[in-house]
């Protein structure tokens, strides 16, 4: 059984669909859990009291500004003083294609990358460096089956950032494993949440012949997931990209 008992763990994008189930996973296992939330206060709130005070707490930041992921970083660490584990789990995915005016176009890739890459980079880079002071620690970023299959023509610039999510996370692993910084990615296919569950009703009957498994995975299967890595059963698979898509792209 994973054990995540005196871990700290800050996860970004907790208060709803992945992020949320991710927190009870490791909760479940035992660690106490720092919950970012955009503009889900309440909902962060009450999964802070399921999971239990004393071993959650909540932290709010807009990721799509600027310089607000170091921000949340610090404030993380003021509640223990200390991050074992961060977990880059807050991602967007609005949509624009090249017939779109061009300013919509551009305006989504900017806002796309921010909250994507950029934010979770600054995050990337903060909790290495508090890694550096303290012997070790581990990153998991969740990415997208996206990363190496590509999306549709209306995603490009989502699966644009999956995949430097991905060479980020393996760029981490080569150069800090020495100073035992531990970095690995999550690379989900259709995950059925409380968002994406529309779109699943009207696509059901594609999705389910294109995936062999022949649905969708729980969010409850990446919790599980992020908890095995995050325990650091497997230290020597720094670097890899576990794929949640029921064989729907297998490479």
């Amino acid at each position: 059984m994973v054990d995540l008992t005196n871990k700290v763990i800050l996860i970004t994008g907790a208060s709803r669909g992945i992020g949320s189930e991710i927190a009870r996973a490791l909760g479940s296992a035992g660690a106490s859990v720092i919950l970012h939330h955009g503009r889900g206060a309440a909902e962060a709130e009450a999964l802070a009291r399921e999971i239990g005070a004393e071993r959650a707490h909540t932290v709010g930041a807009d990721l799509s500004r600027p310089g607000a992921a170091q921000t949340l970083f610090h404030d993380a660490l003021a509640w223990q003083g200390r991050v074992d584990v961060l977990v880059n789990n807050a991602g967007i995915a609005p949509t624009a294609t090249i017939d779109d005016p061009f300013e919509h176009w551009s305006a989504t890739w900017a806002q796309t990358l921010q909250v994507n890459l950029v934010a979770l980079a600054d995050l990337c880079r903060e909790a290495t460096l508090h890694y550096r002071t303290r012997g070790g620690g581990t990153i998991i970023n969740i990415a997208s089956r996206a990363a190496f299959r590509g999306d549709n023509p209306d995603a490009m610039h989502y699966a644009a950032s999956k995949g430097a999510v991905v060479a980020l996370t393996r760029s981490i692993a080569r150069g800090y494993a020495r100073e035992g910084v531990l970095a690995y990615a999550v690379a989900p296919g259709w995950v059925r949440t409380e968002m994406a569950e529309a779109y699943l009703r009207e696509h059901a009957a594609d999705i389910a012949r294109d995936i062999p498994l022949g649905d969708v995975a729980p969010p409850q299967e990446v919790g599980n997931v992020v908890a095995f890595l995050a325990s650091g059963l497997a230290r020597h698979m720094t670097g890899a990209t576990l794929d949640i898509n029921g064989a729907s792209y297998v490479r």
